[in-house]
């Protein structure tokens, strides 16, 4: 079967060229699906695109008159795709509805380490032999309250970790975690843990109910000296409201991996080009603020099982087998 991938990143390449062997035949791209790139899947009825593609109606109209039957996203979140469209074209689209939750949380405490401790501030300054301690001094996390948005997976190992760091850990879900009840969380309302915890992290869905959550209000009863981390979703952040909270002294740090409006600057060179986007720009102003590309989930662990279950979703299509990844109504269902 001959397939298609998009967003393929250099480091991914040898690891999908081992996974799909003499299985497939792969072609494998580095620029993104959307409407103007949807072209390119012409003649490819299996497509495979990356976590920042943007699916939409006539994205999908595209793909569907070019002979595309089958997508199968690399990634958890499929609030890139318009499902809708897709049952009425008659598109299969599956996702990998699991990989290592030990890659996003890890990397949410390498932020709120690295913003807390200021190692980014540090780091350049010894470049420059400059060894002062000024502007450096961070906190103990020990002792910290430590406030966890979305207790699923991920944030049950990030839960995990705050409680082998000594912290107090509060939660917000819609469904408490027996697991993160036996570590000692106590599950409040989301107004009263942003109120109460030194360090906030986000571990939720991007859903309609969801978008911005961490916007004005929220900012405003978070701690002035609080941090905030987000490795989930750009868009449960108000960014605009973020700006304006930092610009008056609020929050002590910021690490975020994702960025609300990162579809095309993410994953992609922009050094040489001129900053368009004023809110981005502004926020890379801030001292206190860490910005990374989208890399939370990049571990060889976590790609390996995003490849590999991408893999079974294509060939589970293929051979008419039910799976429980598949999002729309075409193909046999698990039960």
């Amino acid at each position: 079967m001959k397939v298609i991938a998009f967003g393929v990143q250099t480091d991914e390449r040898l690891l999908m060229d081992r996974a799909f062997g003499e299985r497939h035949e792969l072609t494998m791209l580095d620029v993104f699906l959307n409407e103007e790139t949807a072209a390119l899947a012409a003649g490819y009825e299996v497509i495979s695109p990356s976590v920042n593609a943007r699916l939409t109606a006539l994205c999908l109209r595209t793909l569907a008159a070019g002979g595309t039957r089958m997508i199968a996203q690399r990634s958890t979140g499929f609030n890139n795709i318009d499902l809708d469209e897709a049952n009425r074209l008659g598109l299969t689209v599956a996702r990998v509805s699991y990989y290592s939750p030990y890659s996003v949380a890890e990397f949410a405490w390498t932020l709120a380490t690295a913003v807390n401790r200021r190692i980014v501030r540090a780091a350049t300054r010894t470049r420059d032999f400059d060894f002062r301690l000024d502007g450096l001094m961070g906190r103990d996390i020990h002792g910290m309250t430590v406030g966890v948005v979305g207790t699923g997976k991920i944030g049950e190992c990030f839960a995990r970790i705050a409680a082998g760091f000594g912290a107090r850990i509060l939660g917000w879900d819609i469904a408490h975690n027996p697991a993160c009840t036996d570590l000692g969380m106590t599950y409040t309302e989301l107004p009263m843990l942003l109120a109460q915890s030194d360090l906030v992290s986000l571990h939720i869905p991007l859903l309609p109910s969801t978008r911005h959550l961490i916007g004005e209000d929220a900012l405003t009863w978070m701690k002035r000296d609080a941090i905030l981390i987000n490795s989930s979703r750009g868009g449960l952040v108000d960014t605009t409201a973020l700006v304006e909270a930092l610009r008056a002294g609020k929050l002590s740090g910021v690490g975020l991996d994702v960025y609300e409006e990162e579809e095309g600057v993410f994953f992609t060179d922009r050094s040489l080009d001129v900053m368009t986007d004023d809110v981005l720009a502004r926020l890379m102003t801030f001292s206190n603020v860490l910005v990374t590309s989208h890399q939370a989930y990049f571990t060889s662990d976590a790609v390996n099982t995003i490849i590999d279950t991408t893999l079974h979703n294509v060939e589970d299509y293929l051979a008419g087998r039910a799976s429980d990844n598949v999002l729309t109504d075409q193909g046999p269902k698990a039960v």
